[in-house]
């Protein structure tokens, strides 16, 4: 089944790859691995801002890096590789939070789950959630990705 049948199914619909915020590209493939750069939880065209523990709930932020995730399908999808996908192999999630805020995991798991709905056991990837006091833009959650590809 292809990926763009799998996201049909599942009702989803992804955003328009966003242009990237400074100097620096989408993605990068190199050896048969996409890095794609961080990316930030756009919703109807604007970015998720707020800090976890402070003014954005654990489902709000779950909902955040979803968004994040999707974001990265995108990414794929603009570049012609979203078919291409062998595996999801790591994801990187950032989560503005505050020091007593202690659940950047649960955070991340918005897009990793994501990524195993759509790919299924290609989606499982190794994986870092960490808080961080500020991200672009004030948004609430980045997430990076690197992601195997057929050649």
């Amino acid at each position: 089944m292809s990926i763009e049948t799998r996201l049909a199914e599942l009702g989803i619909e992804l955003p328009a790859a966003a242009a990237p915020v400074a100097s620096y590209v989408p993605l990068v493939e190199q050896g048969g691995l996409v890095h794609i750069s961080g990316q930030l939880p756009f919703v109807d065209g604007k970015v998720v801002t707020g800090r976890l523990g402070e003014d954005v709930d654990l489902e709000g932020g779950m909902d955040a890096a979803r968004a994040c995730g999707l974001m990265i399908l995108a990414q794929l999808k603009a570049a012609g590789l979203l078919e291409k996908v062998e595996r999801v192999v790591k994801l990187g999630a950032f989560v503005n939070s505050t020091g007593d805020f202690t659940d950047q995991p649960k955070v991340a798991n918005g897009a990793s789950d994501l990524m195993f709905e759509v790919f299924g056991e290609k989606g499982r990837h190794a994986r870092a959630a960490v808080g961080v006091p500020v991200l672009p833009l004030g948004a609430a959650v980045e997430v990076d990705a690197v992601i195997a590809i057929t050649q």
